[in-house]
């Protein structure tokens, strides 16, 4: 009997159909979001390591013992290139978990050391602090929602990216339950100051997170850098993407944290139901074994010298954009960035007719084919304001395409240069004047939205079509990112979440 509703041949071409519009995820012309080694093998590789394992769950080791082998593996060498194996750490050997990705790796990090200071503090009714910089990946925003904790963003400069030590210090006290730095920050690639800020942390006593989570597995083989991992005594745990500059597939990442104890506060075990004893290192229960056997297949493969080539051209193609745009009158790198990414805003001190903003150039950019990542601007307590900046990410492919890629942003800037950045605050206004109940109607909005008046709002916007039902992007970005620096935050996140809501939403 054939069960089958249709035939499995037109489902994938349908399938194959969907992914041609996608924006491509190999060749290089995608500066965001996809790391490609420039190896068909590697990716031939991990497909054939996932279908092996493709029925395997990974819930239980000691029934899938594959998966205990190959976790074993993964930890291992994450532990061995961030210096986590050193002799003599006894007790605070340095151990760890493979994750869904970056984010749950930086949420366990912080529910570890929530509960961490909770047993350090007992009856303390306090809200324990997350202290880091403002440039720490959002996936800290959500892990202090989450877990309860107050998030206290310390500013960075606009010129360099980092913060400064002292404004960190000045921020430890008894409840403080983890620090944050980054090796690297996603939007400006900065290497925040670990070492000095881990001797003050480990003075008070107090946790600190490395989020290496879309560098690591690229600045562990990058010489040249101040210490940022294992070695500096006071780091507490290390978070790190193989499905960034490890090559694998979505997703896979690793928590290490230095203590068995510490580490087995990450854990959430319970027999108080009638079923098997759960016993879970990570946010899910069921869960696939394939991206960890990619991922284990490619460290086996490459090795440590494998990634350090493959870091290496990565790093040239780098060097090469970074010189690059450092010639491209009216752009600016911001600050040092380290690994291989970077972001470019617009040159403050070049005339304004020759200046070039960022975000017109990504938009020309990609016009020719090439896509980059736009950020907004923003203000930060107590700091200056932040500059909007363009993102990005270079991989070792990138050094095959770079001989394109260059001429096309030298293109794309001489396209733009002297337009001026959208206007936000015009834009909104004009667009309020279109609502019903102009200005007044979105002050109201900002204190709370229905379904249907986000989904107007986004149509008035021009986000989505009139009837609120999904719909393509406007083919610029530049002034959808102009709405979000103009908007308020709140306003924003929610128009934001009903956008991707709906587009996700049955058609019929």
């Amino acid at each position: 009997m054939n069960a089958f509703e249709r035939e499995p041949d037109d489902v994938l071409a349908e399938l194959a159909a969907l992914r041609e519009a996608d924006a491509p995820t190999h060749g290089g012309r995608v500066l965001s979001y996809v790391y490609d080694s420039g190896l068909a093998e590697l990716d031939e590789l991990a497909a054939r390591a996932a279908r092996l394992v493709q029925p395997v769950n990974g819930l239980d080791p000691t029934t899938f013992t594959s998966v205990a082998a190959m976790e074993a593996g993964v930890v291992g060498f994450a532990r061995r290139v961030f210096h986590g194996d050193a002799a003599g750490q006894g007790s605070a050997e340095v151990v760890g978990s493979v994750t869904s990705g970056g984010t749950e790796s930086c949420l366990l990090a912080v529910k570890t050391a929530r509960d961490a200071w909770r047993s350090a503090h007992p009856g303390d009714v306090r809200m324990p602090r997350l202290v880091a910089p403002t440039t720490v990946h959002a996936a800290f925003h959500k892990a202090a929602h989450y877990f309860g904790l107050a998030l206290d963003l310390v500013p960075v400069s606009a010129e360099t990216g980092a913060p400064e030590v002292p404004d960190v210090v000045a921020r430890l006290d008894d409840d403080v339950a983890l620090v944050v730095m980054s090796a690297p920050s996603y939007p400006f690639a900065t290497l925040d100051p670990v070492g000095e800020v881990a001797a003050a942390t480990a003075e008070h006593a107090i946790a600190l997170h490395v989020d290496a989570c879309i560098g690591g597995f690229a600045l562990a083989f990058q010489d040249g850098l101040p210490q940022w991992d294992f070695r500096v005594p006071g780091v507490t745990s290390l978070s790190a993407d193989l499905h960034k500059y490890g090559y694998a597939p979505k997703g896979v990442s690793v928590l290490l944290q230095r203590g068995r104890d510490r580490q087995r506060r990450q854990y959430f075990a319970t027999t108080a139901w009638p079923g098997y004893p759960v016993v879970n290192p990570t946010m899910a229960g069921s869960k696939p074994a394939g991206p960890l056997a990619a991922a284990w297949a490619i460290v086996q493969v490459l090795g440590e010298d494998g990634f350090a080539e493959l870091t290496a051209r990565a790093t040239t193609a780098t060097a090469t954009l970074r010189e690059a745009i450092d010639g491209i009158e009216g752009l600016a790198v911001v600050g040092e960035p380290v690994g291989p990414l970077l972001a470019v805003r617009a040159d403050e001190s070049a005339p304004a007719d020759r200046r070039v903003d960022p975000h017109h150039w990504a938009d020309a950019a990609r016009g020719a084919g090439w896509h980059l990542q736009l950020q907004p601007g923003m203000a930060q307590a107590d700091g200056p304001a932040l500059p909007h900046t363009t993102h990005l990410t270079v991989t070792p492919v990138t050094d095959h395409v770079v001989g394109e890629l260059v001429p096309a942003l030298v293109a794309a800037a001489d396209t733009v240069r002297g337009t001026p950045a959208v206007d936000g605050g015009a834009l909104v206004a004009g667009l309020t004047a279109q609502l019903p109940g102009g200005a007044q109607a979105l002050a109201a909005a900002s204190a709370g939205l229905d379904s249907d008046t986000a989904a107007r709002l986004l149509a008035a916007f021009g986000l989505l079509g009139g009837d609120g039902a999904g719909g393509a992007l406007p083919d610029r970005m530049a002034p959808v990112l102009a709405l979000v620096e103009a908007l308020p935050g709140p306003l924003t996140e929610r128009l934001l979440v009903e956008l991707l809501a709906r587009v996700v939403e049955p058609r019929d």
